[in-house]
């Protein structure tokens, strides 16, 4: 045991907040993901195509983050992280319900970009309270089950979300209170809205805990001066950041467009996709974050500097059989089996990417270094992971029934991209840490 581990013990109300900041991060994917389930209704009714629908899926996040991921990082490094997450949630909620009453695309399109700010104002600050109350050799499972929410977020919308759609598709209007006549998937909208409101009830018995691990090297440091400090360990960073953010264009991709994927080519019902898909999901999502956090924490004992990039590495090794096999399966039992070892891979790869930011980066700038990474993933992930499948078939392939091979192409070459950047980063990785530790 190190002397922080021995000096910084864990506790059940450490977990606890833990807990609450995982349910809060699935809400947030919970809000996002909704939208992958409703492609076939909002298309019909508001006229769109594949690539206007990728863009409400992604583009309309990463927009919001453009303008303000980096302040709200760097007020996370400098202000009570609590507050700043219970105001992001109340908007985001906020926002979700304004989706339902939208009647326009473009009305949809900024409605979906206050829910964006789900991520850019919970992320940084959870992610920074986490590292403050665990130490190094137990961070890795807490980052872990907070990143579990991703998976258990989109798996809760793929099933929830299944057998809402199925229900309130049975009448193509709803009538509510004062708001009035609205088409079923505005409906929806306002269901998953409302767990918001647990979630702010829940962050107001979190408590804000000490900063630890402060570096000398990033003592007061303005934003000018933290990128400065980034841009000296670009040997890190950029490596880090292109690697992990291209490899989350693997999760976007999948979570976006594998429903619509099982409608159009297996003949599939939106019940039957969100209770099949949504399963998987659910199950191998927190096993794969669970054993990155377990394997990282393993490897980082035995004095691996560089563990959480090793995992990530071998995420992607799991990850890809899969979505090989995904355009060549006959059935849809087939394909959805292939989606095992192509929902572990992600989900393994989310955990490491934050755990790897976390523990090299200074806790003066994590907030914001955070922030940044978002960003990243934001501008090529998020934007690109729904979009690139969506003009791959409405462009190259030319053909909806064709959108598994999209998804297949799209998910290889950012795999292979995202390995090379993360092999190149192994060495100075693993001396950034020490020089953080130290």
């Amino acid at each position: 045991m190190t002397e922080l581990q021995a000096s910084h013990k864990t506790t059940a109300y450490h977990w606890y907040v833990v807990g609450v900041l995982t349910f809060a991060y699935l809400v947030s994917f919970l809000d996002r993901q909704i939208l992958a389930l409703m492609v076939a209704p909002i298309q019909a009714d508001l006229s769109l195509s594949d690539t206007q629908m990728s863009l409400l899926m992604g583009l309309a996040f990463s927009i919001f983050y453009v303008f303000m991921a980096v302040p709200l990082g760097r007020l996370a490094d400098q202000t009570v992280r609590r507050n700043i997450i219970i105001g992001g949630v109340t908007l985001w909620s906020a926002m979700t319900a304004a989706c339902g009453l939208a009647g326009t695309y473009w009305q949809l399109f900024l409605a979906r970009m206050g829910v964006g700010v789900g991520e850019a104002s919970l992320t940084p600050s959870a992610t920074s309270m986490i590292a403050d109350y665990f130490p190094p050799g137990v961070r890795g499972k807490a980052l872990a089950t907070y990143n579990a929410g991703v998976s258990l977020g989109t798996g809760f919308a793929m099933v929830f979300g299944g057998m809402v759609i199925t229900y309130v598709s049975t009448s193509e209007r709803h009538v509510l209170p004062v708001i009035g006549s609205v088409a079923a998937w505005q409906y929806v909208f306002f269901l998953v809205a409302l767990p918001g409101l647990l979630v702010v009830l829940l962050m107001l018995t979190v408590r804000e805990p000490a900063r630890q691990e402060t570096s000398s090297a990033a003592q007061n440091l303005s934003f000018r001066e933290a990128l400065a400090f980034l841009h000296g360990r670009r040997r890190i960073y950029v490596p880090l950041f292109l690697g992990m953010s291209v490899n989350t264009i693997v999760g976007y991709a999948l979570f976006s467009w594998i429903p619509t994927s099982f409608a159009r080519v297996h003949g599939w019902t939106m019940g039957d996709i969100g209770l099949g898909y949504g399963l998987i999901i659910l199950t191998t999502g927190p096993l794969g974050v669970f054993l990155a956090g377990g394997l990282i924490d393993k490897l980082q004992r035995a004095g691996q500097q560089n563990a959480e990039l090793k995992v990530a590495l071998l995420s992607i090794a799991i990850c890809l059989p899969g979505v090989i096999y995904l355009p060549l399966a006959s059935t849809g039992q087939a394909a959805l089996v292939a989606m095992i070892p192509a929902s572990i891979g992600p989900a393994m790869t989310t955990a490491s990417g934050s755990i790897a930011v976390i523990n090299v980066t200074p806790n003066q700038i994590r907030g914001q270094t955070m922030a940044l990474y978002l960003l990243t993933i934001s501008l090529l992930g998020l934007s690109l992971g729904p979009t690139a499948v969506a003009l791959l078939t409405d462009y190259v392939f030319k053909d909806p029934a064709l959108i598994d091979w999209s998804i297949s192409c799209v998910v290889i070459a950012s795999s292979l991209f995202s390995a090379i950047m993360l092999w190149r980063c192994l060495h100075p990785f693993a001396d950034g840490v020490r020089e953080t530790l130290n």
